[in-house]
């Protein structure tokens, strides 16, 4: 057998070597290496991360992270205690256990009249966050494009890094958030695989329209792209709107692959229980890479979310009400001050536009408002690639107790909030 010599490696890719390290200096001027592979280094630290350990730095009200302040159904935490106390504490099996697959068939028939067979048309995933990871990493290869919807959620961005993708925004503007389908049709390109969609929307809280997602399905239908759709607010949604699944159009069964979680839906954000639905071959697909990832997650928390979908419906039902009212509770109070809020149709959050109070840029505000007003919210900024269209928009979440909403709205009008 013949002997590759060592500095040679694989033929046709150039050998590792140490001077490839990023290099930088600390405060002293002593040099410091970063080995951090080169596809991380434009992803920056997630920003909730950031924001929540000021609030628990300065003591301030978290209006800035997506988490609740109550739990959700007592009968559901039961059913989970349950299943620790009866031996359900070793790995579930990889795509799921077959209670919480049949469970999340029957709810995608009862709302939305899919007929899906939970065998192979569902996969379990560690929340919607790996159902995402674990779709781009199986889908995107390195060099193709992926359409996203600007702004993103912050993990999109590392996932398409982390599989070389490249990203193709398409951006929704204030005041509106709407989607346009012209931007949508110029984005793709014949190096386009994939539409990473998010509806309703984090950050903006937009719903796309029947006609927005028609206009998604015929982009996708004319170039043949796999559309990955993150839906986690689902049931979320207020005004009387309706959410309406991408996979249901005409034509979009056979190439979507559809995100959803319990966290948002019952309030254990947690838990981190989602699922990966669409055709068998697209499914078979994601959990390609999902078993490198968690191969197996929160084993006795998925009987106990099995019991939620068939039990507990009526949970999320009054939770969208309730938050429809802490939303108007808390834009009400944030147009007490000068600034331009963004009314929004579904999700845990509101948008509102700072400039008006002289900070260079909305994370300059959010940086100062520990300290002026012992408040956290979160820069929008964080998820656009357009840092002109994203600098002064600030994300405040509405998913806490009115109590506490009406104490962070009492400390903003309190404060001095200019630069």
């Amino acid at each position: 057998m013949p002997i590759i010599p060592h500095d040679r490696g694989v033929a046709g890719r150039k050998p590792y070597s140490r001077t490839m390290a990023a290099s930088s200096r600390t405060a002293t001027g002593e040099a410091t290496t970063d080995r951090t592979a080169r596809r991380l280094r434009a992803v920056p630290p997630t920003v909730f991360s950031e924001m929540s350990a000021l609030a628990v730095r300065t003591g301030s009200i978290n209006l800035g992270q997506g988490f609740p302040d109550v739990d959700g159904p007592p009968s559901v935490i039961e059913a989970a205690v349950r299943a620790l106390r009866t031996g359900r504490n070793q790995y579930a099996p990889g795509p799921g256990v077959p209670e919480l697959r049949t469970a999340v068939a029957a709810h995608q028939a009862r709302h939305y009249g899919l007929d899906l067979d939970p065998a192979t048309e569902v996969v379990v995933t560690a929340g919607a966050t790996e159902g995402i990871a674990a779709s781009v990493l199986a889908l995107v290869d390195p060099g193709a494009e992926v359409v996203v919807l600007e702004p993103f959620y912050d993990s999109y961005q590392a996932c398409i890094e982390m599989a070389g993708g490249v990203r193709r925004p398409v951006t929704l503007r204030a005041p509106d958030f709407r989607l346009d389908a012209a931007a949508l049709r110029a984005a793709v390109t014949p190096r386009t695989t994939t539409i990473l969609l998010n509806t309703p929307h984090n950050p903006t809280g937009a719903v796309l329209t029947r006609e927005e997602l028609e206009a998604v399905a015929a982009v996708a239908t004319e170039h043949d792209l796999v559309v990955v759709t993150d839906e986690v607010y689902e049931h979320l949604v207020f005004d009387g709107r309706r959410h309406v699944p991408l996979c249901t159009l005409p034509g979009m069964w056979e190439r979507t692959v559809t995100l959803s979680s319990a966290g948002k839906t019952f309030s254990f954000t947690g838990w981190k229980v989602g699922w990966a639905t669409g055709p068998a071959d697209l499914v078979r697909t994601v959990t390609a890479a999902k078993q490198w990832l968690t191969f197996s997650n929160a084993a006795p928390l998925q009987p106990a979310v099995a019991y939620a979908l068939d039990h507990e419906s009526a949970f999320y039902d009054a939770l969208a009400v309730e938050l429809q009212g802490r939303r108007d509770l808390l834009v009400a109070g944030l147009r007490e001050l000068d600034l331009d809020v963004y009314l929004p149709e579904a999700t845990y959050f509101v948008a509102t536009d700072v400039r008006r109070y002289g900070h260079a840029d909305a994370r300059a505000f959010c940086l100062a408002l520990p300290e002026r007003a012992g408040v956290v919210a979160i820069p929008s900024q964080a998820f656009y690639d357009d840092q002109v269209e994203g600098r002064h928009l600030v994300r405040w979440a509405f998913c806490k107790e009115p109590a506490l909403i009406e104490q962070g709205v009492e400390r903003l009008l309190a404060a001095d909030l200019h630069a």
